[in-house]
């Protein structure tokens, strides 16, 4: 009998020491300043520190919520994640942009370029946390100024770009320009209606066996909310991710 009980708590000790994944995974609210001292509002999913790291950035009008849902998925699947409130952004999924609203309150400006010091603030952060490279995903906006930093930062592993655009191609070099030789694993897509001018983007850059632009069958979406469940074909987007994730984890 006590033999029996001893293997039941030893048993439960166990499992219990195992990581749950099918209870809620609940992120730590994390803030750090960014280069001009602004803080930065950000979800932390830690899981452990010897497993990669993504940064996940929003786009127009957005926050960090964008990643609600997409972020446990990667979880689950071996990641540390970081999602950040950009000072560009605002509410989505009854959810305020906190670092907006600081920015406002601060006087601070709010355009696209102007986030563009908190996605390299929170690359800083990312990687002297983890002491490792990191895998920077962008959507729309964010998507574009994460090609840029990708190609110039050696902090950067991979790249993950949902809906870029050469958006700034006024006020920086041209992103068609800026692509030209860039080798780093990469990842984009769009919508199937943005494809063309996507691949149009990409036309200066010859594509290495670590580097993918993914075409949609179906209709898709703009931006990272391609993968959310009410997007009838988010399977597929999530199908070529998994795929890409996979050669970049280790």
């Amino acid at each position: 009998m006590k033999n029996t009980v001893l293997l039941l708590l030893i048993l439960t000790a166990f499992l219990t020491s195992k990581k749950s994944y099918s209870q809620d995974i609940i992120p730590q609210k994390i803030s750090f300043p960014s280069i001009d001292g602004l803080p930065i509002s950000a979800n932390l999913y830690h899981n452990d520190n010897k497993l990669p790291v993504i940064l996940l950035c929003h786009q127009a009008r957005y926050n960090k919520a964008e990643y609600d849902e997409i972020a446990v998925t990667l979880y689950k699947k071996g990641f540390n994640l970081i999602a950040i409130d950009q000072r560009s952004g605002g509410t989505v999924n009854n959810k305020e942009n906190e670092t907006f609203v600081k920015a406002i309150k601060l006087g601070k400006p709010t355009d696209y370029l102007d986030a563009e010091q908190d996605i390299q603030a929170a690359i800083d952060f990312a990687y002297k946390k983890y002491n490792k490279k990191i895998i920077l995903w962008g959507s729309s906006y964010s998507s574009a100024l994460a090609l840029y930093f990708a190609k110039s930062s050696d902090k950067i592993k991979a790249v993950i770009a949902f809906s870029p655009g050469d958006y700034f191609g006024e006020q920086k070099k041209s992103l068609k320009e800026e692509l030209v030789g860039f080798s780093k694993p990469m990842f984009v897509t769009s919508s199937s209606e943005e494809a063309p001018e996507l691949t149009s983007l990409l036309t200066k850059m010859t594509l290495n066996n670590s580097q993918l632009q993914f075409i949609p069958k179906g209709k898709g979406k703009h931006g990272s909310k391609a993968l959310w469940k009410n997007n009838q074909d988010n399977q597929e987007y999530w199908t070529a991710l998994n795929a890409f994730l996979d050669k970049v984890k280790n």
